[in-house]
């Protein structure tokens, strides 16, 4: 199961939460423990740096955030990190350094790696996307089951019972999600993978790979 561990997927010196991410094999432990490590980081964070708003939020000084956006604390936003006109962040968010989060975007409880980018009608919940990870236009993380039974996570080798109701996606590093995907709940794509335009993806995606549809998955190389 080392495929879908957090040190495999995921470079932690590219992002602020590094961390949460200890005591921790895999991705979806970490998704309970976001709101706190907020509250907690946000108090450490340098006042010439980062300015504090009401409801736990803190934002960079050199980010940008459109005056359509909308944000909900808990919530850090990085350096140079660029939310754009309309995006919606409902809380227990933490977006990376040069992140990108666009016009009409939503997220929830969610850590985006830095240089990440959700800049069309992306819906990101539950879900942590690593370094430069990108999610085309209209691309989604569907985090409910439509039975709304608890999720298991679909290992290459065997599946995990989570506990957890709600969980999205895990993006390794320098993903690449085509326009228009769903990302079924539990779904995890290893890192340098690529999914195809309209895709719907369950399950697990091999690092290096490219995801044509269910069934058919090539390597890169």
């Amino acid at each position: 199961m080392k495929e879908i561990a957090c040190d495999v997927l995921f470079e932690k010196g590219h992002t602020i939460a590094e961390k949460i991410f200890e005591g921790v094999t895999y991705p979806y432990e970490v998704l309970p423990k976001i709101s706190e490590f907020i509250l907690e980081l946000g108090k450490t964070l340098p006042a010439d740096k980062f300015e504090c708003r009401e409801d736990n939020i803190w934002i960079a000084k050199s980010a940008s955030v459109a005056p359509s956006a909308y944000i909900h604390g808990p919530a850090i936003i990085d350096e140079e990190a660029e939310i754009r006109h309309c995006a919606f962040i409902r809380g227990n968010a933490i977006v990376g350094k040069g992140a990108v989060v666009g016009n009409s975007t939503e997220l929830k409880n969610v850590i985006l790696f830095d240089k990440v980018q959700v800049p069309h009608y992306n819906y990101v919940g539950d879900s942590i996307l690593g370094y430069k990870a990108h999610m085309g236009a209209g691309s989604i993380t569907s985090n409910v089951k439509s039975d709304k039974k608890l999720i298991t996570i679909k290992g290459p080798d065997e599946n995990v019972d989570t506990g957890i109701k709600k969980i999205g996606a895990f993006l390794g590093d320098y993903v690449e999600v085509g326009c228009g995907s769903v990302l079924n709940p539990g779904t995890i794509v290893g890192k340098e993978s690529n999914i195809y335009p309209l895709s719907s993806v369950r399950g697990f995606v091999p690092a290096g790979s490219i995801y044509k549809k269910q069934g058919e998955i090539t390597k890169k190389h």
